[in-house]
């Protein structure tokens, strides 16, 4: 999500829900501002201008059309539902957790060098409880994965601070604890960690944990694990 793109209002979201229970999720769905209205017990007007928010906001697509319109949720507004998908699901079934699977895959090297600088090592001994090894391991995730991965929106992270140096200044990254599921056997304690500045898309993950955790759990590229982050 863009750090321009509005969030909509509680509205907004509702409207939002009402266009996937219509099958805006899944695809185009021909729908009225009048229908619309229907769904959302409200006026027409009203109806037009959330659509007009929506769409302005990046959540919607609209091609408006003779007889009516065709309506689309894009992925940023798919985003936006698993995040409330998420929050519902903590109200009634209790712990938040996500789940999230993939495969093993070989990163660029960069998580080696950030992880062991004194500014961010000296928080994840004091934050996490553990000094991490001097790398990350690199997830790949499944199609599924990807579409529930903002799910973690919804799940509050252990803030990594950024700092200074004398030469450059360096962001913040956001930790969430998880148990990571291989073939063999589960380990914990790990964390996901997503710093804020990352070559990365949303279909890569990046673990830490104390222990290396490729040669501990026999694990290689190609690998199908699972991992499983809770708050």
């Amino acid at each position: 999500m863009s750090e321009t793109q509005r969030v909509p209002d509680s509205d907004g979201v509702w409207t939002l829900k009402h266009l996937a229970l219509a099958g805006a999720l899944e695809g185009e769905t021909k729908l009225s501002c009048a229908d619309l209205a229907g769904r959302l017990d409200a006026s027409t007007q009203t109806a037009s201008r959330r659509l007009q928010e929506l769409e302005s906001a990046g959540y919607l697509d609209r091609d408006i059309v003779s007889d009516g319109q065709w309506l689309e949720i894009t992925g940023e507004g798919e985003q936006l539902l698993q995040v409330e998908y998420e929050r519902y699901r903590r109200i009634f079934e209790g712990e938040p957790a996500v789940s999230l699977s993939g495969v093993v895959t070989s990163g660029m090297g960069e998580g080696r060098h950030y992880i062991t600088l004194s500014g961010y090592m000296q928080q994840f001994r004091a934050k996490l409880g553990y000094e991490p090894f001097a790398g990350t391991l690199n997830v790949d995730l499944d199609e599924e994965s990807v579409r529930e991965r903002p799910r973690l929106d919804a799940l509050e992270p252990i803030t990594i601070e950024g700092w200074e140096s004398e030469e450059r200044t360096y962001g913040p990254a956001y930790c969430h604890p998880a148990t990571l599921l291989a073939p063999a056997e589960e380990y914990e304690p790990c964390h996901v960690i997503a710093p804020e500045r990352t070559h990365h898309g949303d279909d890569h993950l990046e673990l830490i944990a104390p222990a290396e955790l490729r040669g501990r759990l026999s694990l290689s590229d190609g690998t199908e694990v699972t991992i499983r982050v809770t708050e």
